[in-house]
């Protein structure tokens, strides 16, 4: 993996930052120079748009959540490998919270100049979930119905990671993992307390 520069690197958290607080349409290419600390010349040196540094920020983001899931699914079987995925996702977000809270902005719309980069990474992380789902769902599940549960998961925890950070972030991440997985093991249907 190529060596990042330090201005590539301050250009990079400044539009993160900014990108969380005021969202990417509300973020310029001034701002981000002047909360960089660099001329704005040198942003565009390193990003020749707004679209392609958010788009970097976002694919190394998604990037990163993939791998995090593959690890968690083959380090666990069945349900154990859903826990494991959850649990290391929240742990991601909790780590990554202005890139959790501009991911779960982002990675729904459609109209981005980025899509087609975050769509396919997004599939990836969802396909990781659906993997781990393969030995649980019945036979004769339907691979979107599968790709379906998958993204449910995907989104319920990206949402209720950014739930937590956001009103209630004193609560344990296991808790936090344990609440969401509860509605998933049907915990809920049983009538069953957590």
């Amino acid at each position: 993996m190529p060596r990042i520069s330090a201005t590539k690197q301050a250009i990079l958290a400044a539009a993160l930052e900014l990108g969380a607080s005021h969202g990417i349409s509300g973020t310029t290419m001034d701002e981000v120079a002047e909360r960089a600390r660099v001329a704005k010349g040198s942003v565009y040196y390193n990003f020749a748009s707004k679209d392609k540094l958010f788009e970097e920020l976002l694919t190394t983001g998604v990037g990163s959540l993939s791998d995090t899931l593959r690890a968690a699914r083959e380090s666990a079987a069945g349900f154990a490998a859903i826990e494991a995925m959850v649990t290391d996702m929240l742990t991601l977000i909790a780590e990554n919270r202005a890139l959790a809270k501009m991911m779960a902005a982002e990675i729904f719309r459609t109209d981005r100049a980025w899509q087609n980069t975050t769509s396919g990474l997004r599939r990836e992380a969802v396909a990781e979930i659906g993997t781990a789902l393969l030995p649980l769902v019945p036979a004769g599940t339907s691979e979107s119905s599968r790709l379906l549960m998958a993204g449910g998961i995907f989104g319920a925890t990206l949402m209720g990671g950014l739930e937590w950070l956001l009103f209630t972030p004193d609560t344990p991440v296991t808790e936090v993992a344990a609440a969401i997985l509860f509605t998933f093991s049907g915990g809920l249907a049983k009538g069953a307390t957590p």
